[in-house]
This record gives structure tokens, sequence and C-alpha cells, in this order.
């Protein structure tokens, strides 16, 4: 029963495990294994029974024979034992059948690349407890880094934010105890416990001394989407891809919507910092904002394609202009929707490149409540563009300048990581292809216009979020405006300049670009000038030699 809830937790495939013939050379291979393993258990040594040693065999050789058939790149068979013999050879006393087998697959899955892991009936256990977004630890997102533990990011409102750690920062030492030689799994597993309980972090940043910092474990409930109103517009922050996202993402619309009303001007839809989750989800949440085209496709081995999934008619957001926030700690499934939303020009995608984790996780089955996590395709958008260590590239890169933009350029991507996957060599040839009209456009303005900070923040809490205010500004300045004065309507056909007062002087606080409809309320100084209304009840000056009609003058 829970092997089945195991699955609809995690949304994903499970396919049959092998049972036909091995191969003569992967027979060789799996007993070349099985000698090593019994030269391992040592006379003395506290083993089980031939009907354990038998078990944990069976349990080996289908995790071997399950890579050999379903991992997304072929696998050299002597290679594959090499490494399950490395972590054979890791192992240390006390030595029992179990921890022998669990040494060997840990490290021979993992071998394989950075996202396939071995999960043993703990790790599985807590995988589940993730993906449905609630369980016990101190709410921080990690990853290892030079054998210390690196946070990716905390997790809003959760006892490590509240606590004040930060992205990048690195814990070195677990209530005193040194990380170094701690796998990932072990490090997390020990920042988990009991509720109430009380950890001491270890923390590095930057050049400041290593501090310590004390937090008390609680629940963590995952909030994956939050939600607020930004004038005339909708902001959405999308934290996680879990089991409730996409209602969490239908309840925030609806109540933007209420609250907004009919002069509800555009979305920001924020994907930063989102590590990604479950495929589904991403789909459902692409799919809410388009009317049709494909939202992603998927292909296995030798490039076969193997899944796509196409959108169905939009209905949360009715064709508002959109723009889409990520940055390098957007990942997976956040990369999906970046990439669906500007292959089909659904949104403008603003910020720094994504993490560039492009892969397919499939989790398989094993007797005793274990679970094999395993790499089987890669994701590609619907132009064809291969996600897995590329990432998206924004339509306009905007980074504030000074920490900010240093901390973008030493953050660890998809690429850096030890054993990461290529892009697939069937795609590479597209990168030839042409980019949309709206693409080349934000390539050609995307540097200067990035360099600008856009106008003062409407409210105080935008100040310390640069792209935030950047993302604002431009929905407020590109969004459609729909009715015209003086019997024509104007369009912008290049990008123009923006003056909060009419003088050849002033400095440009804001940029219009190509096909962004402008609303015009009047004109001063003859033909020269227009008074353009950029909503919030703003105004500015715009020259009149970059308007031109649309409309016959009546």
């Amino acid at each position: 029963m829970r092997r089945g809830l195991a699955i609809v937790w995690l949304a994903v495939v499970v396919i049959g495990l092998a049972t036909g013939s091995t191969a003569p050379d992967a027979r060789d291979e799996l007993q070349r294994f099985s000698l090593a393993f019994d030269d391992r258990r040592a006379p003395g040594a506290e083993f089980g029974s031939p009907s354990d040693r038998r078990r944990y065999t069976k349990l080996f050789r289908t995790v071997y024979e399950r890579i050999q058939k379903s991992y997304v790149d072929a696998i050299d068979p002597h290679e594959l034992i090499d490494d399950a013999l490395i972590g054979l050879g890791k192992v240390e006393a006390p030595l029992t059948d179990e921890r022998l087998m669990e040494g060997a697959l840990q490290h021979m899955v993992h071998a394989l690349d950075p996202h396939s892991s071995y999960l043993n009936q703990q790790r599985f256990k807590d995988m589940q407890a993730v993906t449905r977004g609630e369980f016990g630890g101190l709410g921080i997102r990690v990853m290892m880094e030079e054998g210390l533990v690196k946070v990716v990011s905390p997790i809003d409102d959760t006892p490590a934010a509240r606590a004040g750690l930060k992205a990048n920062d690195l814990i070195s030492h677990l209530d005193g105890v040194t990380v170094k030689g701690m796998s990932l799994a072990e490090a997390v597993q020990n920042m988990r416990g009991p509720v109430k309980t009380r950890i001491v972090l270890t923390v590095l940043r930057d050049d400041r001394a290593p501090f310590d910092v004390a937090i008390v474990r609680d629940i963590i409930r995952i909030r994956p989407v939050k939600s607020r109103r930004e004038g005339s517009i909708a902001y959405i922050r999308i934290t996680t891809f879990n089991e409730q996202t996409e209602d969490a993402l239908d309840d925030a619309m609806a109540r933007l919507r209420d609250d907004i009303g009919p002069a509800m001007r555009g979305v920001v839809l924020d994907l930063r910092n989102n590590p990604g989750g479950l495929l589904p989800q991403s789909v459902a949440v692409a799919d809410a904002f388009l009317e049709r085209g494909d939202i992603v496709s998927t292909r296995g081995r030798k490039g076969r394609k193997s899944q796509k999934y196409d959108a169905r008619r939009g209905r949360i957001a009715d064709g508002l202009p959109m723009v889409v926030l990520i940055n390098g700690g957007s990942a997976s499934a956040s990369e999906i929707v970046a990439g669906a939303l500007q292959d089909l020009h659904r949104a403008t995608v603003i910020g720094t490149r994504s993490f560039g984790k492009g892969s397919v996780q499939t989790i398989f089955s094993l007797p005793e409540q274990r679970a094999l996590r395993l790499t089987t395709s890669r994701y590609f958008t619907p132009t064809g563009r291969s996600i897995q260590a590329r990432g998206i590239e924004p339509d306009i890169v905007v980074v504030k300048p000074g920490k900010q933009a240093e901390l973008e350029a030493r953050r660890r991507r998809e690429a850096d990581l030890p054993g990461a996957l290529d892009t697939d060599p069937v795609e590479v040839a597209a990168e030839d292809r042409q980019p949309s009209p709206k693409a080349a456009a934000a390539d050609r303005e995307g540097g200067d216009a990035a360099a600008k900070a856009p106008d003062k923040p409407a409210t105080p809490e935008e100040d310390d979020d640069f792209q935030l205010r950047w993302a604002l500004a431009f929905l407020r300045a590109t969004g459609s405006l729909d009715f015209d004065v003086m019997d024509a309507s104007y369009v912008a056909l290049q990008p123009i300049e923006v003056f909060e007062r009419p003088s050849r002087d002033a400095l440009p606080v804001d940029s219009l670009f190509r096909g962004a409809a402008i609303k015009v309320v009047g004109r001063i100084r003859g033909r020269n000038w227009f008074l353009v209304d950029r909503g919030e009840a703003r105004l500015a000056y715009v020259r009149a030699a970059h308007l031109a009609p649309t409309a016959s003058v009546q």
C-alpha cells in the first residue's frame, strides 16, 4: 500500500523491473562483483544467513539491470561494476550484508550523475515527505561543496529563514561535529530530528569569521505559492513544485483577481531560487498561462522522444502581459515553466541564466520499501532547446551591480557539478536556430536597458529587490493599453526614451520596447512631445519622432 502511495506522490511512471536473461558480459561483471562481495564478508563478522546473502545479491542485480536498460545514456558494464567495487571498499566496520550492499549501490548509482541515487528505506521515506510538502527539520535546501554543506536557499517562514541563514552560506559543523567526511544524505539526516529539539550550526559566510547559529527544529510545511498585489500587477512567487502547487496557484490568482479587479495589467511569476520538484506540477503551472502548443518534451537514450506534454486553453491570466523572473537558483521544473512561456512568446523572461538541470528522474520501486532514482531522459523546450547544462537564458539580463552580481557570478550551476550530464549531442545543431523576433529584439535592447534602474518603487519592500522592481517597471511601461485619443492610436516602432519632463537634457528613467502599445493622453509643444499614461497615475513624456500612427486620422 505504501509503495503505491509513493508512486502517486511522486507522480512518475514506475516501470516493471527486468526479468529477462542477462548478456554474457553482464553475467561476467555480476560474477566479479559477487566474488568481491564475498571477500569483504570477513570471517567472524555478523552476517546474515545464506538466504539473506541471496536476497541482497538479487537486489544488486535488479538495480544493475535497470540501469543497463533505462539509464539515459548507455553505460559500460565494466565501469559500472568498478564503481560498485569502490563503494564496497569504502564501507567501514561494523560490516554487515546490508551495509556492504548499500555502500556498493549508493556509490555505483551516484557515480552515474549528480541526480541519480539509491534510496534505502529511510531516504525513500524522507523523499516522500518532501514531495508531500511537510516534514520535520530546519527548512533549508542544501548541496555539498568541497566537503561542506552549502545553503542553496532557506525556505520561507521556517526556522532556518528566521535564524538568518542565507543562500551561499557554508555549514562546517553540526553540534560541533565536522561535516567533512559526511555524505549529503548523512548531513541532512543529522540536521533533521524531533520537533522542538535544538541544533547548533557553524556557518562560514563571505570573509567573516565562523559563527554559530542555534536553530530549533520544527515541522516544515512548504507553502509552494506566495502572492501579493503590486498596484495593478499580480505578483506570484512559486518556491517549489510539490503536490500542492497547482491548487495553490489557482487560489492565489483568484484572490488577486478579486483584489485588483478588471484593472489588473499584468503578472510577475517569480521562479527565482526555485529548485524544481514534480514534472506534472510544472506542466500544470505552464498550462495555466498558455493557450496552445507544446510545454515540454523528453528524450531518452539516443535522443528518442519518449513523452510530450501539450498545453490546453489557459485559465487564469486571460492573455495578460507576463514577466517570469529566474536566476541561477531556478532549476528543473522551474526551468520547464520559464522555457515554455519564453518559447511560446507568452512571457518575457528577466533575470540571470538558470541552473541548467534538464534531466528527468524516474523512481523505480525496489523490494522492502527501497527505490532507485534514475536519470532516464532529458528535458527539451517547445522549440527543441536542451536545458541540460545550459539553462534558460533570460530575454533581458537584469542583475544589480555589486554584491548581487558577484554572487550570481560565483554561483555553481549544473555544468559545474562533478559527473553532470552533457547537453544532448542530438540537439547541438539547434544552436543555429533563428531566434524569435521578440528574443532578437531583447538581445539588441537588453544590454543598455538592463543597466538602468527603473523608477522609484511604489512600496518600501521593493527597495532590496532590484530585479522585481525592474519587472514591475517593465510591465507598467509595456502593458497593452487599449484606447486612443485624437482619433488615432500609437505604437512604439523602436526602443524609445521616456522622460519625466519634456526636455532634451532629461535622463531616461525607463524604456518602452518594440511592439508596446502606448496610451496617448495628450500632446504638448505641437507634435514634438506626447504625454503618455504609464499607469499607476504616473505620466511621462515621449518624443513624437519615436511614434507612428497605426490608424488613419479621421
